[in-house]
């Protein structure tokens, strides 16, 4: 029942949230007045004037992918640089050095790609200068890139015989300025109002209430407490489905996320915007429908997962059992597995969390998802193997969906002899290549990379762990990295370079290997005209669309991977 509660008022309330949110957007991308216009308008032309942007002038989708880019190409070289030269830089008051040329170049492409993979501790690693000025500022654009390339695919769909898709940089400054700038303030305020920290301060030194011993056998009598400018960074890591952390323990840090309330702020942030974007998509090709139905395949994927990841954690560990550890509920513990969670948040919150973050291409945790049972750990690992697209990262995740639904469309025409159409536009060869490539891009890297890491030395060294959990933690690096996720099993060393690099080129392929094909599908039906419904068109906003729908994720993810969690996190189970 106390799972029950959790759950469900979380959901209602990220769908309660969600709905206004999404009609504002598309208020925002249509360029309607809002309730923030005379407050903001003035950012946002100032902002053009700057860049030398024209509003009116739009793009064909080559162009449109050629900004997307450049821009980012700029903006992971400019994190880059600030990571090299971070020791002689100011606001680093804690003496940092620079970052070595494989984790900066990491850093820089997991930052860029909205993926946050991170193989270093925040806290020890980068400085002040670098967390604001580089990984917050790509945290927010970053996630207007996602957006801006979702609002371009609407356009296809909703625009006959056009060549244009609108102005990326409109698109991208209006998501800052309007909807990721005024949320993150939000956010980060009532963040700050639970604890989180929020100064230029350098570390604390606290007097430890019991003397310990260190590894040396020399005693230790402080403990230095790492502090920074966290809460507003926080606030657009979550917002932006980004989820790289202040801190190296991500929002497990009690100066990260301190109670329940900023926890569940948190987790209700993660899969605000991907939730609302359904909304705006009803909104913006006049069918709110359309926007529901999409919604419902991500609600209902994400229950189902939810609940295998609650049962099995609050079941807990038959090996600890048999080690005589008491794993029931009682009034002085929550009881289940509660190895690598935190006592405040206890089973359903970190289940609940784990679940969310690898549904959106957040990867923040609260807990070690390396501690999970095999069952446990295979919820976070199937959810990013699906392509993200059960809420998925701003933007990018309703787009990968969109994606699965006009393969759907097209094997669902094939059955009854008829064209395929989706929102009135025919789905053709053409169409079909640039929604295959989509869908099976992220799977071929994963495999890839998880495959040259089992058979190379430099690839093996970097599991902690031997065996079945040992081949979950590559598969689980690679799976995130090539979803652009950034959540971790926490248990790969990535010392090494060979991990560092592969890591990278992995993030930046799922990356733009994905943008590119989507924003050709937007060209190309863009082109076309919207066909009237007849009686033979399918229709893609009924509960057996939904149904068919969920069924095509379901077995591409299975095809795809299930040779892979067979070795990993399947035959972990049965080994217990």
């Amino acid at each position: 029942m106390n799972a029950l509660m959790q759950s469900g008022t979380y959901v209602i309330i990220l769908l309660l949230l969600a709905w206004p949110l999404g009609v504002y957007m598309a208020r925002i991308y249509r360029g309607e007045p809002t309730w923030f216009s005379r407050l903001l308008r003035p950012l946002e032309r100032l902002t053009y004037r700057l860049a030398g942007v024209k509003e009116e002038d739009e793009m064909t989708w080559q162009q449109y992918a050629l900004a997307v880019l450049l821009f980012n190409a700029a903006g992971m070289l400019a994190v880059y640089l600030l990571q090299r030269a971070q020791a002689w830089l100011p606001l680093n008051p804690d003496r940092l050095g620079a970052v070595n040329p494989a984790l900066a170049f990491n850093t820089a492409a997991s930052f860029a790609s909205n993926t946050n993979w991170q193989f270093y501790g925040g806290e020890t690693t980068v400085s002040y200068l670098t967390q604001m000025l580089g990984l917050a500022v790509q945290n927010f654009l970053s996630a207007a890139t996602g957006m801006a390339v979702l609002v371009a695919l609407i356009r296809g769909l909703t625009r006959q015989r056009a060549r244009k898709l609108g102005s990326f940089w409109v698109d991208m400054t209006r998501s800052v300025v309007y909807i990721l700038l005024p949320l993150s303030i939000l956010v980060a305020l009532v963040l700050v109002s639970q604890g989180v920290v929020q100064t230029f301060n350098g570390a604390e030194t606290a007097v430890l209430l019991d003397a310990t011993t260190a590894a040396d056998g020399s005693s230790v009598a402080t403990q230095l407490i790492a502090r920074g400018p966290a809460a507003s960074q926080i606030a657009i890591k979550q917002l932006g489905t980004n989820g790289g952390g202040f801190f190296n323990v991500n929002s497990a840090h009690p100066l990260e996320n301190p109670t329940p309330i900023s926890n569940l702020v948190q987790m209700v942030s993660i899969l605000l915007i991907p939730a609302a974007l359904c909304f705006t998509f009803g909104e913006m090709v006049n069918d709110r429908r359309q926007g529901m139905a999409l919604l419902a395949v991500m609600v209902i994927v994400f229950v189902a997962f939810l609940a295998v990841a609650v049962v099995a954690e609050q079941q807990g560990n038959p090996q600890l059992t048999a080690l005589g550890v008491d794993q029931a509920a009682s009034a002085s513990q929550p009881g289940g597995n509660m190895e690598g969670k935190e006592a405040r948040f206890g089973v359903v919150n970190s289940a609940l969390w784990a679940t969310a973050t690898t549904a959106a291409s957040n990867g923040s945790v609260n807990s070690m998802h390396d501690s999970y049972t095999p069952l446990g750990g295979l919820v976070p690992l199937l959810l990013m193997q699906l392509g993200e697209v059960i809420f998925g990262g701003v933007g990018s995740g309703l787009y990968g969906l969109l994606a699965f639904a006009i393969v759907a469309v097209f094997v669902a025409g094939l059955m009854v002899g008829r064209t395929p159409e989706y929102l009135g536009k025919k789905i053709e060869v053409f169409e079909m290549k640039m929604a295959t490539l989509t869908i099976l891009i992220p799977p071929l890297l994963v495999l890839l990379g998880t495959a040259a890491a089992a058979v190379t030395s430099a690839g093996q060294s970097g599991a902690t762990n031997p065996g079945a959990h040992g081949f979950s933690q590559i598969l689980y690096a690679f799976s995130s990295q090539g979803n652009n996720n950034g959540s971790a099993f926490a248990g790969i060393n990535g010392s090494h370079p060979f991990y560092p690099i592969s890591g990278a080129l992995v993030m930046l392929m799922a990356r733009y290997w994905l943008i590119i094909p989507m924003l050709a599908l937007a060209g190309s039906l863009a082109r076309k005209q919207i066909v009237p419904a007849s009686a033979g068109t399918l229709p893609t906003d009924s509960p057996l669309f939904v149904g068919w729908l969920i069924g095509v994720v379901l077995l591409v993810g299975a095809l795809a991977f299930l040779p892979a969690l067979a070795l990993g996190p399947i035959v972990e189970q049965l080994l217990l």
